[in-house]
């Protein structure tokens, strides 16, 4: 969601030295991307104090790059204080948890009565790129693959048996390929029911003759066992044939279509222009919101939510209460429409005489 942001900056500073501080794990999400001069990475958790990693190395490290200018889109308090550490003269960002005295520019968020009020972060990492210039019109989420990640993608498909020339000319004419992505980084609360998640894979293998992925993290084990213990059909667990971030990339990308909770996953489908239906349980949807138009949300509304809770406290009836049919619905309206547009993009150019 920060991509158009950056793409912004780039424009508005063509001759700028650009870098990017972010955590290592994430690097692969960078990859391609022609925006930036230099990727600074850091490692996060226990490791980080024995690889002299901690804030105080980052620092010194940040300080040899004699930076002028410091853009913050994380809202963390570390984060300020690590560009302050660092001596660079200007730092931009929100006046958010308690960081204030530590920013030389100081952008106000959306609030009313004290709360924060739900606005997409597209919008909001735009609002700091407007604030130094930028033009804020373009809010296309947009990722790249190296030739690298593309090979990588190609190994995990052919170990898993599936055909790596699906994106091949005549592909209109195959079965979609279709991704599940079941988990969620932020807590079981945005997870749908693996149940839910396996009859729709059985339904769309019935009715449209597709081929079944499914997309996981490593701490989601749980989550895609259940997944495939419900289904009656085989779908494909890519996780166990040598997965990686840059290889996700590639293989969303082939995708005619990806079913998910509102997680990361989710956006790269975006970014790639791939068709997404996307479930919503306990977050508002206005922080995440992307104007994608290939983009189905379904979300039924309950009297306790959003409550934004990572782990629900009654009976997690904002998401039992989504159902594959809905789901299936907004699935085969975006199959459909990828089909139209793929006859249409093959269809012959008239002779001209």
């Amino acid at each position: 969601m920060a991509t158009p942001m950056l793409r912004a900056m780039r424009q508005r500073f063509p001759q700028a030295h650009i870098a990017y501080l972010l955590r290592r794990y994430v690097k692969p999400l960078y990859s391609g991307m022609p925006w930036a001069d230099q990727l600074i990475t850091y490692r996060t958790g226990k490791s980080k104090s024995k690889t002299g990693k901690g804030v105080f190395n980052l620092a010194t490290r940040l300080r040899s790059g004699k930076f002028d200018l410091a853009v913050l889109l994380p809202n963390s308090f570390r984060s300020a204080l690590l560009c302050k550490m660092a001596g660079i003269e200007r730092v931009v960002g929100y006046d958010r948890d308690g960081r204030g005295f530590l920013l030389t520019d100081k952008l106000l968020p959306v609030k009313e009565r004290g709360r924060f009020i739900p606005t997409p972060i597209v919008k909001t990492y735009m609002g700091l790129g407007s604030y130094l210039g930028c033009d804020g019109r373009d809010r296309r989420l947009e990722l790249f693959v190296t030739p690298a990640e593309r090979a990588d993608a190609i190994g995990v498909l052919q170990r898993a048996g599936v055909d790596p020339q699906l994106d091949q000319p005549g592909r209109k004419h195959q079965p979609p390929l279709v991704v599940l992505n079941p988990g969620a980084q932020y807590g079981a609360a945005k997870c749908w029911l693996p149940e839910y998640f396996a009859e729709v894979g059985d339904r769309l293998i019935e009715q449209h003759g597709a081929t079944v992925l499914i997309s996981s993290a490593p701490k989601e084990r749980r989550i895609v066992e259940a997944v495939q213990r419900h289904m009656k059909h085989a779908a494909v667990d890519l996780a166990r044939f040598g997965l990686t971030l840059g290889a996700v990339k590639e293989i969303v990308r082939r995708c005619d279509l990806m079913i998910t909770n509102d997680t990361g996953p989710r956006h790269i489908a975006a970014a790639f222009g791939v068709p997404v239906v996307t479930v919503f349980g306990p977050t508002f949807p206005q922080w995440t919101e992307i104007d994608f138009p290939l983009e189905r949300q379904i979300a039924v509304k309950v009297f306790c939510g959003p409550c934004q809770r990572k782990y629900c406290p009654l009976d997690h009836r904002c998401m039992t209460r989504v159902t594959p049919n809905m789901v299936l619905k907004a699935a085969d309206e975006l199959l459909q429409i990828n089909r139209a547009s793929a006859s249409e993009h093959a269809a012959p150019s008239p002779a001209v005489s």
